[in-house]
């Protein structure tokens, strides 16, 4: 089985084919897609997904690109949309939140305020977290020991080794994807060798970062298990450890997948013909 640890299914780009996307990702052997919300006004629009797929489950949380135009009161929203639901066994982590230092012009210290409220409603409901954490890598580490949470995923992680080691000694698993797949990206790919199986989980991002196979055309979660023979072939080992150890990971990080993985092994193991 694959988990998709990171998938915008609700984004505009699958408004025409998304049952079929979802069905496609269930043909490949993606049984479950992690979709995280990234501003209040999305919050319905991912939990719905969740009701109508059985393998979506979702985050909700205020992206750092989008705590522009995100006021006090969302937090507000979150807090009341996370008690509501806190025990909805799709709701699997507060996300995607963090910093994003690459991009110019936004406001530091905003993303800050906003990233450091969210991780005390993570603790608050004892959920793990989703992180973006784009050029941030140690400002996020800095948050996250200082608000005391300690679970959850790095996406689409691409610092150094030893933030890479901090973040694992944090308690988090880091996602590849897309990036991954590319030859020139040397670090990404290095540390896709190097780190310990404990510390990686799959993922597309989908719509956005496509593989080298389909850039630039729009990512998928069909696309993950080309991704996961990328990393079986950066690590020696096969396809099939690949999978069960990210699955794994994913489900350690993030606790209330295991049911939902379960029940898919199960489903397997009854259906020994299908794809896992």
């Amino acid at each position: 089985m694959l988990i998709d640890t990171h998938c915008h299914l609700d984004a505009s780009e699958f408004d025409h084919d998304r049952g079929a996307v979802v069905r496609q990702a269930e043909q490949a052997g993606v049984r479950i897609l992690v979709v995280p919300a990234v501003e209040a006004g999305n919050f319905g629009a991912v939990r719905m997904l969740a009701r109508e797929h059985a393998g979506c489950v979702y985050a909700l949380g205020i992206h750092p690109l989008f705590v522009e135009r995100a006021s006090d009161l969302d937090l507000v929203t979150l807090r009341s949309a996370l008690r509501e639901h806190r025990d909805d066994p799709a709701l699997v982590a507060v996300g995607e939140i963090g910093l994003d230092h690459f991009v110019s012009g936004l406001d530091r210290d905003r993303q800050s305020h906003f990233f450091t409220e969210q991780l005390k409603l993570a603790r608050e409901f004892d959920l793990p977290v989703i992180l973006h954490v784009r050029h941030a890598q140690d400002q996020v580490l800095k948050h996250l020991r200082q608000c005391g949470v300690r679970s959850g995923i790095a996406h689409a992680f691409n610092g150094s080794i030893q933030q890479a080691d901090a973040f694992i000694h944090q308690g988090f698993a880091l996602g590849f994807g897309g990036a991954m797949t590319f030859e020139r990206a040397l670090r990404i790919r290095r540390l896709a060798r190097e780190l310990p199986d404990e510390a990686l989980v799959l993922e597309t991002d989908s719509p956005d970062i496509s593989p080298a196979w389909l850039h630039p055309v729009r990512n998928q979660p069909r696309e993950l298990p080309q991704i996961a023979q990328t990393l079986a072939v950066l690590r020696h080992r096969s396809p099939a450890d690949v999978a069960q150890m990210t699955a794994s990971n994913a489900c350690r990080v993030l606790p209330r997948l295991a049911p939902c993985a379960a029940a898919f092994a199960g489903e397997s193991a009854m259906h020994p013909g299908r794809t896992t």
